[in-house]
Protein backbone atom coordinates (compact mmCIF):
# COMPACT_ATOMS: atom_id res chain seq x y z
CA UNK A 1 0.00 0.00 0.00
CA UNK A 2 1.33 3.44 -0.90
CA UNK A 3 0.49 6.57 1.03
CA UNK A 4 0.52 10.32 0.55
CA UNK A 5 0.88 11.20 4.24
CA UNK A 6 4.22 12.97 3.83
CA UNK A 7 2.85 15.05 0.96
CA UNK A 8 -0.15 16.18 3.04
CA UNK A 9 2.02 16.79 6.12
CA UNK A 10 4.51 18.92 4.22
CA UNK A 11 1.70 20.87 2.54
CA UNK A 12 0.63 21.95 6.04
CA UNK A 13 4.22 22.76 7.03
CA UNK A 14 4.23 20.24 9.88
CA UNK A 15 7.14 18.15 11.07
CA UNK A 16 6.65 14.48 11.80
CA UNK A 17 6.69 15.39 15.49
CA UNK A 18 3.98 18.01 15.07
CA UNK A 19 1.73 15.62 13.13
CA UNK A 20 2.33 12.94 15.75
CA UNK A 21 1.35 15.37 18.52
CA UNK A 22 -1.86 16.35 16.70
CA UNK A 23 -2.78 12.68 16.22
CA UNK A 24 -1.73 11.47 19.68
CA UNK A 25 0.88 9.01 18.40
CA UNK A 26 4.68 8.87 18.42
CA UNK A 27 6.91 10.48 15.81
CA UNK A 28 8.23 6.99 15.12
CA UNK A 29 4.71 5.90 14.15
CA UNK A 30 4.44 8.73 11.63
CA UNK A 31 7.87 7.87 10.23
CA UNK A 32 6.94 4.18 9.90
CA UNK A 33 3.71 5.03 8.08
CA UNK A 34 5.43 7.48 5.73
CA UNK A 35 8.13 4.94 4.84
CA UNK A 36 5.57 2.14 4.27
CA UNK A 37 6.90 0.08 7.18
CA UNK A 38 3.60 0.22 9.05
CA UNK A 39 -0.03 0.36 7.94
CA UNK A 40 -2.05 2.43 10.40
CA UNK A 41 -5.11 1.06 12.13
CA UNK A 42 -8.46 2.09 10.70
CA UNK A 43 -9.14 4.53 13.57
CA UNK A 44 -5.74 6.20 13.02
CA UNK A 45 -6.25 6.36 9.23
CA UNK A 46 -9.65 7.99 9.81
CA UNK A 47 -8.13 10.56 12.20
CA UNK A 48 -5.42 11.34 9.65
CA UNK A 49 -8.00 11.86 6.91
CA UNK A 50 -10.13 14.05 9.17
CA UNK A 51 -7.12 16.15 10.20
CA UNK A 52 -6.25 16.77 6.54
CA UNK A 53 -9.91 17.29 5.53
CA UNK A 54 -9.70 14.50 2.98
CA UNK A 55 -10.70 10.85 2.73
CA UNK A 56 -8.78 7.69 3.50
CA UNK A 57 -8.41 6.61 -0.18
CA UNK A 58 -6.80 9.98 -0.90
CA UNK A 59 -4.14 9.28 1.76
CA UNK A 60 -3.67 5.55 1.27
CA UNK A 61 -3.58 4.02 -2.20
CA UNK A 62 -4.26 0.31 -2.31
CA UNK A 63 -3.18 -1.29 -5.58
CA UNK A 64 -4.68 -4.67 -4.69
CA UNK A 65 -6.78 -6.29 -7.40
CA UNK A 66 -9.08 -9.26 -6.79
CA UNK A 67 -8.34 -12.48 -8.62
CA UNK A 68 -10.53 -13.20 -11.61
Amino acid sequence: MQNRLKEHREKHGWSQGELARRLGVSRQTINAVETDKYDPSLPLALRMAKLFATNVPDLFIDNWEPEA
